[in-house]
């Protein structure tokens, strides 16, 4: 689970030392010993003591603070749009997905020339086209390509086109709008006539499957026009009902935790459309996009926790490095605590000099 603070710290005139990181096992220092003294390992032990203490109270004021967390709303990016929660003092006052089913029925259709790559990528021909090889790492298409030459991807291949041929016969019945009902049609029939060429033939290649997903690139495009159009909209609305449900006061203090995988974490659509709706005053440190492998199953707890770690560091922030601004905008932020210590150590402190110590 990624965080903004892992630990609290306390400043050294040598650097900043971890607080609540986890056991560390001794390491001697270059050209010493370890000392194997009687009284060493007890000695040890009740320093870190003094951590684990402080771990536990700092868990503690964690629990407490969640239920007084207000106003926060949670965002589980999904394939429809998100889903929106309103938090209040640890209570869910409601929770739902604002964005209209169209969004999720144009990816839907848009997403098939990843569908049918997903099939075909184990037995991928490993020969680059010329124009690509400066973008396709070849070592990368090594490991995808991981099966080489075979047919066991015809079977598969048209039990996708099965579904295809579903969906097109269906299509005229979903009553989308007529311009991205087009666009659905050309992609799906432009989708059956590549697999029905490459099952015909038992074999395809990159320049066939990139003439076809070239064919499809306007059609996506209508797609995703369509797809972030009712995704404005729907956030839009929840976000001015919420804002007139809670008042402007309560809004200032306003978080947000969107939650979304990594391969989708920059330029979140669902954080873009947000931050127009924010205090522009709060919307840099109030705006928590959090990136995972995978989703979490109690995305709520998650974010919460998540959020009272930073509101507390916040204030733990001023009050313990007073004398040093710089240190505790970076508690309160995303850099690790340590990480201009070791810059400087690195010889990379900020402007390439050293800082003394």
């Amino acid at each position: 689970m990624v965080t903004r603070r892992t630990f609290l710290g306390t400043a050294t005139a040598a650097g900043a030392t971890t607080l609540l990181g986890g056991n560390v096992l001794p390491v001697a220092r270059a050209g010493t010993s370890p000392s194997n003294t009687a009284g060493q390992r007890p000695a040890r032990d009740a320093i870190r003591a003094v951590n684990a203490d402080t771990r536990r109270n700092y868990a503690a004021l964690k629990a407490g603070l969640v239920n007084h967390l207000s106003p926060v709303i949670v965002v589980q990016n999904d394939h429809r749009g998100g889903l929106y929660s309103l938090v209040s003092n640890g209570r869910v006052l409601e929770s739902l997905h604002p964005v209209d089913e169209i969004y999720e029925l144009a990816k839907s259709v848009a997403h098939l020339p990843l569908g049918i790559f997903t099939v075909i990528a184990p037995n991928l021909p490993k020969q680059i086209p010329a124009f690509q090889s400066a973008r396709i790492d070849p070592h990368d298409l090594d490991m995808v390509a991981f099966k080489g030459p075979a047919d066991g991807w015809i079977q598969p291949l048209q039990d996708v086109s099965a579904t295809i041929n579903t969906a097109r016969r269906q299509l005229d019945e979903a009553r989308l709008p007529p311009g991205l009902q087009q666009s659905c049609a050309n992609i799906l029939d432009r989708s059956r006539e590549f697999i029905a060429h490459a099952t015909r033939s038992r074999s395809f290649d990159m320049n066939s499957f990139e003439d076809y997903s070239g064919s499809v690139y306007p059609y996506i495009r209508t797609n995703m026009y369509w797809a972030s159009k009712v995704q404005i909209e729907g956030v839009s609305d929840i976000m001015t009902r919420w804002r007139g449900q809670l008042g402007d006061n309560a809004w200032k203090g306003l978080y947000v935790v969107v939650f979304t995988i990594w391969t989708t974490s920059s330029l979140n659509q669902n954080s873009l459309i947000i931050k127009k709706f924010m205090d522009p005053a709060q919307a840099d440190s109030h705006l928590i996009d959090i990136s995972t492998a995978e989703l979490p199953a109690k995305p709520i707890p998650v974010a919460l926790d998540n959020v009272a770690r930073i509101v507390q560091d916040n204030i733990a922030a001023e009050m313990i490095f007073c004398t040093d601004t710089k240190l505790a905008d970076t508690l309160k932020g995303p850099d690790e605590l340590l990480s201009g210590e070791i810059l400087r150590l690195l010889g990379r402190a900020p402007g390439g000099q050293d800082r003394p110590c």
